[in-house]
């Protein structure tokens, strides 16, 4: 039987646009509101910077209108905190007397010619002119791309989406389920999400159920009091207490004994953990990435892995493409490996024509192996040929 659909997440030209427009003009705000009739812009108003703030917790914007004349902070206090909390949110700068935009709270700067565009087509009398997709990219800086994620290369239409729905959940406390095959880079997708959101400068706490033998897995997980059982000679927390404040990946959540997953849930249901041994429940604030490259809901078939359990992980899924899925990429990753494994050398043509040819089952994994052993076996040359490509 296959699985039932989980959440979609596209962009396309049916996708509206959240705007927040934030000021304490009823006049500029109906004006803006006029403008920004179309279906596609979904539109939001808050009176003041704390109703803004509210706001932007709540709801998904990716364009913030603001009249700098707020009645409770400074424009610029203001915009300094929606950057670091929300630092996927475009900030315009809105003039009530003039109307006039500018890129940036309280900046002098114009508008490039594009942005002017794709704002000014909100009133056109050609409302299909520039699409969500254009917008989004424009927002993201006018060289056509989206804002990629550290650490991941790629620009292909598959990891463009990747990368949006990445920024889009990571300001959240949304629990993420990453999936894709060996080697496509779901911890990169998981270190991001906690990077961008505001949980940053709190602990990111790995764990791998594969690889943490299953008596262990629950004292790792949830810790343990002293005395409760043998070789407990101190109390100890578990790494879910120590991700307190910050954000806990379980890697190969797939891989997690049954016997541990009810507790998980329970752990994700109520924000608590009881040690093993221990009598007091532990309240904590968590936020989850999991991740696998295991069929869960095969698994659930299987009664291997807790239907329950995996839509309380799966409530924003984020799937990884595989390499063979997103072959315009490969010349750039394999730029970028070589850069680190060999630095001044080049691909020829024929290696990079060797490249785009192999199906990847191994993913990026296995581009970078490929690309580590030819960097041996170039010696003291400085191209990169088809015959150093051993696949």
């Amino acid at each position: 039987m296959s699985a039932p659909p989980l959440p979609k997440y596209r962009v396309d030209e049916s996708n509206t646009i959240g705007v927040l427009v934030v000021s304490p003009n009823s006049r500029l705000r109906l004006q803006l509101r006029e403008k920004l009739r179309q279906p596609r812009w979904n539109l939001t108003e808050a009176a003041s910077g704390a109703e803004a703030l509210e706001f932007l917790h709540e709801l998904v914007s990716e364009i913030l209108l603001l009249d700098p004349l707020l009645p409770d902070l400074e424009s610029s206090e203001f915009s300094a905190m929606v950057r670091e909390q929300f630092p996927s949110v475009q900030i315009l700068t809105v003039n009530a007397h003039t109307g006039q935009l500018v890129l940036g709270a309280a900046s002098p700067t114009p508008l490039s010619a594009q942005l002017t565009e794709v704002l000014y087509c909100v009133g056109n009398a050609q409302p299909n002119s520039i699409s969500p997709v254009q917008l989004r990219r424009a927002l993201a800086g006018n060289d056509g791309g989206i804002r990629g994620i550290r650490g991941m290369v790629g620009d292909t239409e598959p990891m463009q989406r990747v990368y949006e729905l990445t920024n889009m959940v990571a300001r959240r406390d949304t629990t993420v389920l990453v999936t894709g095959e060996s080697g496509t880079g779901k911890d990169l997708i998981a270190q991001a999400i906690h990077l961008i959101s505001p949980r940053q400068k709190q602990p990111l706490v790995v764990i791998n159920c594969a690889a943490i033998p299953e008596p262990l897995l629950e004292a790792e997980l949830f810790g343990y009091v002293k005395g409760s059982f043998t070789g407990a000679v101190q109390s100890r927390i578990g790494r879910i207490h120590a991700a307190h404040g910050g954000t806990l990946f379980l890697d190969e959540i797939g891989d997690m004994p049954l016997s541990l997953q009810s507790k998980i849930l329970r752990f994700l249901e109520q924000g608590e953990v009881q040690r093993i041994g221990g009598n007091d429940n532990l309240k904590v604030d968590v936020r989850v990435v999991a991740a696998t490259n295991a069929d869960l809901y095969g698994l659930v078939k299987q009664h291997l892995f807790r239907e329950d359990l995996y839509y309380r992980l799966a409530i924003f899924p984020i799937k990884l493409p595989p390499l063979r899925e997103r072959l315009g990429d490969v010349e750039k990753l394999a730029e970028a490996f070589l850069a680190r494994f060999c630095p001044g050398a080049t691909l020829s043509a024929g290696a990079v024509e060797a490249l785009c040819r192999h199906s990847w089952p191994g993913n990026v994994r296995e581009l970078r192996n490929v690309v580590e052993r030819a960097s041996i076996f170039v010696g003291g040359e400085h191209e990169i040929l088809a015959q150093h490509i051993l696949l």
